[in-house]
C-alpha cells in the first residue's frame, strides 16, 4: 500500500508541473479571459484526485471506475466551462468570437476512447477473477 500510494503521488507531483510549465504560456490568456484561471485550477485539481485515487485503487475493480470517471470528467467540464464551445472575447474596441467545437469534438472523441478502455479493462479484470474462480 505504501508503494501505491507513493506511486501515485509522484504521478500527482508530475501532472502539476506539466501543468506549472504549461500555465507559464497560458497565463496571458487569464488576462484576457474572466475566470480562465480559476477553471483551470478546478480542472487541475479534480484531475489529480482522480489519478491519485485510480492509482490507489490498482489492482481492483474500482481503479477502472475511476478511470472512466476521469474521462467523463473531461468531457463534461470541457463541455460545461465553454459552454458549448462558442467562446466569445471582447478587448477595447474589438470583439472576437472563436469557435472551438472541432476541439472539443476531438478532445470528447479522445474521452470517449478512454472511457471504453477501461469499461473494456473492467470486464477483462471480472472476467480474470472469475476464471481464478472456476479453478
Amino acid at each position: 500500500m505504501t508503494f501505491k500510494a507513493l506511486k501515485a503521488t509522484v504521478k500527482g507531483i508530475l501532472f502539476y508541473a506539466v501543468y506549472l510549465i504549461l500555465w507559464m504560456f497560458l497565463a496571458p490568456l487569464s488576462e484576457l479571459i474572466l475566470g480562465f484561471h480559476q477553471m483551470v485550477e478546478t480542472f487541475v485539481v479534480v484531475y489529480i484526485i482522480l489519478i491519485i485515487v485510480g492509482e490507489v485503487t490498482s489492482g481492483t475493480i474500482f481503479k477502472h471506475f475511476f478511470d472512466a470517471a476521469k474521462a467523463l470528467f473531461v468531457i463534461c467540464y470541457l463541455i460545461l466551462s465553454l459552454n458549448g464551445g462558442i467562446f466569445g472575447i471582447s478587448y477595447q474596441n474589438l470583439s472576437l468570437i472563436v469557435d472551438l467545437r472541432p476541439l472539443i469534438a476531438i478532445v470528447t472523441l479522445l474521452s470517449l476512447l478512454g472511457f471504453a478502455k477501461s469499461v473494456f479493462q473492467a470486464i477483462n479484470f471480472l472476467n480474470e477473477k472469475a476464471e481464478r474462480f472456476q479453478i
